[in-house]
């Protein structure tokens, strides 16, 4: 399998070289960059010394099987017809193909989508919600970090129709490399460190694609309140998000649904009672751990999700997509649990 991969120099970029060099089917033959072509990859980055990576290019994509974006909004989508023409598979991790309304992304994006026209053939890539859709794919919108922590916490007891839709409030919070490797006064370590701020307040971009998904698990649109705070760590995202559940829903039922839903994924750990997610379970590693809980003085349930922004929450659950268009296992290269401590 011919790889390559758009963005290689930001944290995402590096962290689809690290976990595509485990992948014994993947080869890496392309590493694009507009800022860096000409530079060697182990030189800039030197954890990845001797493994014969070559030089940064520009970014005329080759002849690869997939092809990994890791660019900011509106430029991915902007050349995509010619890379599906060429029979190139396209896992985009960012957010041009996520949303499935052009007027949302404009509202949003501040930008007119590059390429509505290709919106419809995207399939949304959280393996566990979609896998058969996602089966065969040549598009995937690789979701969001806080998306994912916060849908696969919620999209089961939706369905089920066991908690109060327009009731959920998602309260997260994130490591510093979620904003990305460019520099930026708020991202400073001297401003960071010491310090807890929410940000993006009842603005940020992830939120209609979290209220999309939501809905559509629900079969129904609503709306939620969703919080992004920055907390002075590197990696990690932990999400705790309530919800009014339905008359006469206890517990044992809540759990038993998402016992349901994930019993067989093998990335996704519900927590025995009493234990709570810590990002630290889930560091450099594709797991997602949860936990819940029925406040019977309040009547709502709080759920614990954990992730690793940049793995299950961008370049890990991009390979599980890889894996899974392309016919391999799909736990694939993603086999190595989380560091501690």
């Amino acid at each position: 399998m011919k790889v390559g991969i758009l963005g290689a120099t930001g944290y995402t970029g590096q962290e689809l070289v690290r976990l595509l060099q485990q992948h014994p089917e993947a080869q890496i033959i392309f590493l694009g960059s507009s800022s860096s072509a000409g530079a060697t990859y182990e030189n800039m980055f030197p954890q990845f010394m001797d493994s014969q990576l070559g030089k940064l290019q520009d970014e005329q994509v080759p002849e690869v099987d997939v092809l990994f974006c890791a660019l900011p909004h509106g430029l991915t989508a902007a050349r995509t017809a010619e890379w599906l023409k060429r029979g190139i598979k396209v896992i985009d991790l960012g957010a041009d193909f996520r949303l499935k309304d052009p007027e949302v992304y404009h509202t949003w994006y501040k930008i007119e989508h590059p390429a509505p026209e290709l919106i419809p053939e995207a399939v949304y890539g959280i393996p566990e919600l979609y896998r058969e859709e996602i089966r065969g794919k040549s598009l995937v919108a690789n979701p969001g970090c806080f998306p994912t922590a916060s849908i696969l916490g919620l999209a089961p007891l939706l369905k089920k129709n066991l908690i109060v839709a327009n009731s959920i409030i998602i309260d997260a919070k994130s490591g510093v490399s979620g904003a990305g490797r460019g520099a930026s006064l708020g991202t400073h370590f001297s401003e960071v460190n010491e310090n807890f701020k929410a940000y993006g307040v009842a603005e940020h971009r992830h939120t209609p694609e979290i209220e999309q998904q939501l809905s559509l698990a629900a079969g129904h649109s609503f709306r939620v309140s969703f919080t992004p705070h920055l907390v002075p760590m590197i990696r990690g995202i932990l999400a705790t998000i309530y919800a009014q559940v339905e008359d006469g829903v206890s517990e044992d039922t809540l759990r038993e649904c998402w016992q349901e839903a994930y019993q067989d994924e093998e990335f996704v750990h519900i927590l025995p009672q009493g234990m709570w997610p810590q990002t630290k379970y889930a560091l450099s590693s594709n797991h997602v751990f949860l936990q819940l809980k029925l406040d019977e003085r309040t009547g709502r349930v709080i759920i614990v999700s954990a992730i690793d922004n940049l793995v299950k929450g961008a370049a890990g659950q991009a390979i599980q997509n890889m894996n899974i268009i392309s016919g391999f296992p799909e736990n694939m290269g993603l086999g190595a649990r989380g560091i501690w401590p």
